[in-house]
């Protein structure tokens, strides 16, 4: 939703300034992952959501609930989301984070869906290949999903490839419904 990165953009652009400038990158990379993987928690999305709960004590309680393994920042990150009934950002924010984080490290996630397990050698030629093309270090998080039959799907940040059989069977189809 574009309403929502916007909004979140000032967010993850004020932490990715102060995590710059302290050095702390992959510290506020794990806090935001550990508050979004919480806040994502059924329970937890219940309480984010109720509305008998100031925005401040929610941010609390999310702040005990993550207490060990996030900062003194991290918490007044959450304050400072609270203040302005930002709690549903938490995920946004991260995702524009780790956007940056990766424009500034010159590196890029790479998601590998297969049919079958990749070898090393099929993982580092592809891994070669996209190194060429995006001029960024590559890192391969690679899946199996037996149902593409055959072929990968791959997925760089907004680029999807899809060379699964199953991908090329659903567009000949799409293109013989069309005739």
């Amino acid at each position: 939703m574009a309403e929502l990165a916007t909004i979140s953009r000032p967010y993850a652009n004020a932490v990715f300034g102060l995590a710059k400038s302290e050095g702390t990158l992959a510290q506020w990379s794990g806090v935001l992952a550990v508050l979004d993987t919480t806040a994502q928690q059924d329970s937890v999305k219940d309480l984010l959501s109720s509305p008998d709960l100031a925005a401040s004590d929610k941010a609390a309680k999310l702040a005990e609930i993550c207490a060990e393994e996030i900062t003194d920042q991290g918490n007044a990150f959450l304050q400072s989301l609270a203040e302005h009934d930002r709690l549903e950002l938490i995920g946004d924010v991260r995702g524009q984070f780790e956007a940056l984080r990766a424009e500034e490290e010159r590196s890029i996630e790479v998601e590998v869906i297969s049919a079958y397990e990749l070898s090393s050698s099929q993982s580092e030629s592809l891994r070669a290949a996209l190194h060429a093309k995006f001029n960024k270090e590559i890192t391969i998080e690679a899946t199996v999903d037996a149902s593409l039959v055959g072929g990968a799907i791959i997925r760089a940040g907004d680029i999807v490839i899809d060379g699964s059989v199953k991908g090329r069977l659903a567009k000949l189809v799409e293109t013989l419904v069309q005739a």
